[in-house]
């Protein structure tokens, strides 16, 4: 290849070919890389890791084992036709990653219970886990009279602490803020293109597909991933004994 030039243009379409076109999909590409193959990686390409991490920005956030802290937010995603607006429900155990989603029509408190009793409470008690606090922001699905709110009354059976963000502080529940744009950017817009949806159940079919390779098989970087998948944290760092969790906070 000694004497050829390619053009800036041309090196582009191969990106694009590659999908490797943004710098989004080469930290992907990276992070596949890194799983595959064991290599070493430079200061830089760490620090650029780092901050793709959703925890990265959010080091203030204290997060000392698997369920300590768990954060839950609703997101639009949009509006499909025949059906109206969607909403994600979205949760994340802080320590690990390890992140949930449902969709919905709406983002009535109702949505916020169904999405921990169905989906995030049943895993935590599968691997003998107890969530500890729960970080919602200030919207009226999470927050209301402790006695009539249907989120606050879940919380209180389950035993949960319920922390609420600094009003008109939505950084503050920076992780699953985060992981809203990571779910735009790899998954609701690239499916946006490729797909037409006619059923919130398709939509969510694709997104349990995507959750599955973010929690399972993707390896993460960050202060506190080091190269593992969100589910080897969740597993690795659960309190060991029962009691654990109380001592640790």
């Amino acid at each position: 290849m000694n004497g050829v030039n390619v053009s800036s243009g041309g090196v582009r379409v191969v990106w694009i070919c590659e999908k490797i076109g943004t710098k989004h999909q080469r930290l992907l590409r990276l992070e596949e890389k890194l799983k595959n193959k064991k290599f070493k990686l430079s200061e830089e390409q760490i620090k650029l890791l780092e901050k793709f991490n959703p925890e990265f920005r959010e080091r203030y956030i204290e997060t000392i084992y698997t369920g300590y802290l768990v954060s839950i937010d609703t997101f639009m995603v949009g509006h499909l036709k025949g059906i109206g607006k969607v909403y994600l429900q979205t949760v994340i155990d802080c320590n690990s990653c390890h992140v949930w989603g449902r969709l919905y029509t709406n983002k009535l408190p109702v949505t916020a219970v169904q999405v921990m009793n169905n989906d995030v409470l049943p895993f935590f008690e599968k691997h003998d886990v107890k969530v500890k606090n729960v970080l919602p922001d200030n919207g009226r699905e999470y927050c209301g009279r402790p006695d009539l709110h249907p989120f606050e009354l879940f919380l209180q059976l389950e035993e949960i602490e319920h922390r609420t963000t600094k009003v008109r502080r939505p950084q503050s529940n920076g992780f699953v803020e985060r992981m809203h744009r990571t779910l735009l950017d790899e998954h609701f817009r690239i499916k946006g293109r490729e797909k037409f949806y006619e059923s919130l159940s398709e939509m969510q079919e694709d997104l349990e597909k995507y959750l599955e390779h973010y929690n399972n098989k993707r390896v993460h970087q960050g202060r506190n991933m080091k190269g593992r998948t969100p589910f080897q944290v969740f597993i690795e760092e659960a309190p060991k004994e029962e009691g654990e969790g109380g001592t640790a906070a």
